[in-house]
């Protein structure tokens, strides 16, 4: 697809405001076909792709993307507002109702005010209004792209005269046409009609498989002519606003022309050396550009002001105050700075406070003094606002802060352009140094010379596979770049390919012991180990990354071999569209509760999940690494706190429990070796390292020829006691935090699973949730008794029903208790069931039956259930049951 310039565009909306784009409709299946019970007027349903295309102008936010709105079928004092009308009449019921400019939020706000109304406008005079309003306002922008899009349920009449002058004037012109038809849901039953008894409005897609029954017969014939007077058109579509919104949700990358920049390229030193150098003027333009998701913005409701005047009617203030609420003005919150500094810091000689270094201890020479609170006004700071201009940006070196009355420090004195340092073989380039966006480098377009000059640049170091490394600046001034230049041979054009590469104090080496070359203390290199993989073992992962490789697991190809999976131009960041969704929804819907966010489009989520195609086929190979490896799950270790208060660490790197210097480290390329220490008052950490059993940690030895030099050490059987304390106490761990218990709750509920009866009271202290907790308990125990080895609640369970019945006894719940014992008891008696824990119910007796009329009076309330009702339900479900 030719990339076309960003912005620079005119779009003209042409919308059908007939009596006929009133009826109402079912919405149509979502992107994923989950069904839709909303029912809309057809000018709101179309109205939703108006909006959401002149929504992504909005999005972009260039001021060269404008459009405008006509509306024909239109009625009132302005029913034939436009140029054409003004100047020798006809052309009636053609309003232009938003002029063209750069839209925004009020263009949305306006668009919801249409309303159908009761009078038919002709299609062919909004086209010519259209185009004529366009090319007034493009008269002297001769380069910008023209575009209508005409929106219509297609029964409106229309004057077919001389509509082939209108086309050959739209050619001349080069503007695209898009006809956009209200989308109807009669496409599983043909015979579908709505409440007018006319038959569906939209077109016939063949890209949905729907054809329209019962078509009126002006609405045949006027979508003969619109396919027609689309044919005739150089650049045309016509289709349904099902389709239109369906394309709009799917996420696409636009591709646009980037600017190109001048710059020169440089080889050699062209001021001391010119014979022996080489200057070309060179174009840059960008290759890739980092796309990000739209930052979200923050609006609170607009604050209004108002001195109370002693004249005005308080009648009159109550009315004016219901109209100020109706028309709620938000207003963007933005971020303010203010300055204060702190007064209670010592002054020194030049008149500057003091500062305290972060590091700073302050302790009395070794001497424990008793720790000092500050009273409330010590401790209060002493602030003094300043102004920006009497501040000094200064940056931190060391403890101290370096001034720069200038905002920073002197750049280098650098000159635009690029300058080839030197070249290298491509083999030798490392590519996961690469970083930030590529750039391409033409050159000028303009000059044979200067393309002839770079194109034998490229040619060469395509034949010798060769990279340049370049400075760039981009301007006189600025801090240099240092990146790659790569040649790219094209049939056409010859150019190179920027990538910015970092600086050697930017890249951090780091080093790791071998992962298959081990030596233990005797320097012997060990071939058998736990830690190193064995024939059989390397055979089994060989086989599972085999059987999910993706090169050979998407669709077969017209050969019939199958080609690969992923691809990188299908596969979208699901932040960037995801967002852009919402903004898009929530811009266009008024009522989110009504309409909510619809799911995301499949074409988001198509890399989600692996296809089931490897799945299916890597399953043994994931049992034999299964097997090979012997895969089992481990069971996390709790700590366990002993009795005199110490808790033992849960991990190695949790931290040292004792003072002590660790053994000498001796680094070598292939392995860690840590030398034995020697026999002192001071241990390793893992010498003393507590253990859960002691008993079993003093018994356990390892084989020397095995052990690893790594990070450990050969433990003796028995620690000596000296050497263990060193006369001084080991120091107390902090209490480990205990993990965080789930409440069990479902997704809407206030009562959980886990502690149900804690939760239930805490909610019932509230007070406005009462109702809620009551249902949410009743579901939650009749969902625990259902549950297999609930016998070991059942205790817990009848605490709750007792303390629930009290509750809707007191709180006037009482249908909701009656409802629940039912259902309670139809579950418990039902297969599978649990007829143990209902004959503990019944083994209580009357006191957890039903709540009749009588009891409920006593304490204020109703009940549907009489006293007789209750006493025979009471034998019924208890003693019958």
């Amino acid at each position: 697809m030719p990339a076309e310039r960003a912005g620079y565009t005119v779009t003209m909306f042409l919308i059908d405001t007939s009596p006929s784009m009133g009826r109402t409709i079912q919405l149509p299946s979502g992107s994923n076909g989950e069904e839709q019970t909303t029912e809309t007027t057809r000018l709101e349903w179309v109205l939703q792709f108006v909006k959401l295309k002149i929504q992504e102008m909005i999005y972009n936010g260039r001021k060269t993307d404008q459009c405008g709105v006509i509306v024909f079928g239109s009625e009132g004092k302005s029913y034939s507002n436009n140029i054409i009308n003004k100047k020798s009449g006809g052309y009636e019921n053609v309003s232009n109702y938003i002029p063209i400019a750069q839209p925004n939020a009020a263009t949305l706000t306006k668009l919801d005010e249409l309303k159908p109304t009761h009078k038919y406008g002709d299609p062919l005079d909004a086209i010519i209004v259209g185009i004529e309003t366009q090319a007034l306002y493009l008269a002297s922008k001769k380069t910008w792209t023209r575009k209508i899009v005409l929106v219509t349920d297609g029964e409106g009449p229309i004057e077919l005269e001389d509509w082939e002058v209108t086309v050959q004037k739209m050619n001349s012109l080069n503007i695209s046409m898009t006809i956009v038809s209200v989308v109807s849901l009669c496409r599983v039953s043909t015979s579908a009609i709505d409440h007018s008894g006319n038959s569906g409005v939209d077109f016939d897609s063949e890209t949905f498989e729907y054809t329209e029954a019962n078509k009126p017969e002006i609405k045949r014939a006027n979508e003969a002519f619109y396919h027609e007077f689309i044919s005739q058109i150089d650049n045309g579509i016509v289709g349904t606003c099902e389709e239109a919104l369906v394309e709009t949700a799917r996420p696409d990358i636009k591709q646009t022309k980037s600017v190109l920049m001048g710059a020169l390229l440089r080889l050699g030193d062209v001021d001391t050396k010119p014979d022996e150098a080489i200057e070309l003027v060179v174009k840059t333009s960008k290759c890739t550009a980092m796309s990000r998701p739209k930052s979200w913005k923050k609006f609170a409701v607009r604050e209004k002001h108002k001195e109370p005047s002693q004249n005005e009617n308080e009648e009159m203030d109550m009315e004016d105050d219901k109209a100020e609420a109706a028309k709620v003005a938000y207003a963007q919150l933005k971020m303010r700075s203010e300055y204060y500094v702190e007064q209670n810091g010592e002054i020194d000689a030049e008149g500057d406070v003091k500062m305290e270094d972060d590091d700073e201890i302050l302790l009395d020479k070794g001497k424990e003094r008793e720790a000092q609170i500050p009273s409330e006004e010590e401790n209060t700071p002493h602030l003094e606002k300043v102004e920006k201009e009497q501040l000094v940006r200064g940056f931190k070196y060391g403890t101290t802060y370096v001034p720069c009355p200038d905002g920073q420090f002197p750049r280098l004195n650098t000159r635009k352009g690029i300058d080839i340092c030197g070249f290298f073989l491509a083999k030798n380039f490392r590519r996961e140094l690469s970083m930030g966006e590529i750039q391409y480098v033409w050159a000028d377009p303009s000059s044979a010379k200067q393309q002839a000059a770079l194109s034998s640049i490229v040619q060469a170091m395509y034949e010798k596979d060769a990279m340049a490394i370049a400075r760039w600046v981009t301007k006189d001034g600025m801090d240099p770049k240092m990146g790659v230049l790569t040649p790219v041979v094209w049939d056409e054009v010859d150019c190179l390919l920027w990538a910015q590469m970092p600086f050697a104090d930017d890249v951090r080496k780091y080093t790791f012991a071998s992962l298959d070359h081990l030596v233990n203390k005797k320097g012997e290199v060990l071939t058998e180990h736990p830690f190193i993989p064995t024939e059989e073992q390397l055979d089994a992962m060989d086989n599972f990354v085999d059987a999910m490789d993706l090169m050979d697991a998407g669709d077969k190809d017209e050969e019939g071999n199958r080609t690969a999976w992923y691809d990188t131009l299908h596969s979208y960041n699901p932040s960037v569209h995801r967002t852009k969704q919402a903004m898009f929804h929530c811009a266009v819907v008024s009522d989110l509760s009504a309409n909510p966010l619809p799911p995301p489009h499949p074409e988001l989520l198509k890399y989600f999940d692996p296809p089931k195609r490897v799945l299916k086929r890597s399953r043994d190979a994931l049992e034999e690494c299964r097997n090979t490896f012997k895969v089992k799950q481990v069971p996390k270790k709790v700590a366990r706190t002993r009795k005199d208060g110490h808790a033992h660490a849960q991990d190695e790197d949790d931290g040292l429990l004792l003072e002590g210097k660790e053994p000498a480290l001796h680094h070598t390329m292939s392995q860690v070796q840590i030398s034995q220490a020697p026999s002192s008052t001071q241990q390793s950490p893992d010498k003393l390292k507590a253990k859960a059993n002691a008993d079993d940690s003093a018994t356990e030895e390892e084989d020397e020829e095995e052990e690893l030099l790594l990070d450990k050490v050969k433990k003796p059987a028995t620690p000596p006691p000296s050497a263990a304390r060193n006369n001084q106490p080991f120091p107390t761990p902090a209490r480990s935090v205990s993990p965080e218990v789930d409440p069990g709750r479902a997704p809407g509920r206030i009562i959980g699973s886990t502690y149900p009866l804690a939760d239930f009271k805490k909610n019932i202290v509230q007070g406005d949730v009462v109702t809620k907790a009551v249902e949410d308990l009743a579901a939650v125990i009749t969902e625990i008794v259902m549950r297999p080895f609930s016998s070991r609640r059942h205790k817990e369970l009848i605490e709750c029903m007792q303390f629930l019945r009290e509750t809707a006894l007191l709180e006037d719940e009482i249908d909701a208790w009656n409802a629940f014992l039912v259902d309670l008891k139809d579950k418990c008696t039902s297969e599978p069931g649990n007829q143990e824990f209902w004959s503990e119910v019944k083994s209580i007796g009357r006191g957890f039956s039903l709540i009749s009329n009588k009891e409920a009076k006593q304490n204020g309330g109703t009940s549907k259930v009489s006293e007789g009702g209750a006493i025979n339900t009471f034998l019924f479900l208890f003693l019958l049951g």
